[in-house]
């Protein structure tokens, strides 16, 4: 995972939060389902950016094992 990849996924966490705190605060039901999405949103991405570190390092293993 990429330094920038990690940033952007821990914004849309961070915010996220912030914001469903801040509906939970203001009694903003909307804001504080949106803040909860935001921060989902956050985690999908860090999942799928696992995922496809792993798939390259699977492929890789296996080019190097095709070498040999």
């Amino acid at each position: 995972m990429s330094l920038e990849e990690k940033f952007d996924n821990a914004k849309d966490k961070v915010a996220g939060k912030a914001k469903e705190v801040e509906g939970k605060v203001t009694g903003d039901k909307e804001r504080e389902a949106e803040g909860k999405a935001q921060g989902v949103l956050g985690k999908v991405k860090d999942a799928i950016t696992d995922v496809k570190d792993n798939v390259k390092d699977t492929v890789e293993g296996m080019k190097n094992d095709g070498e040999k």
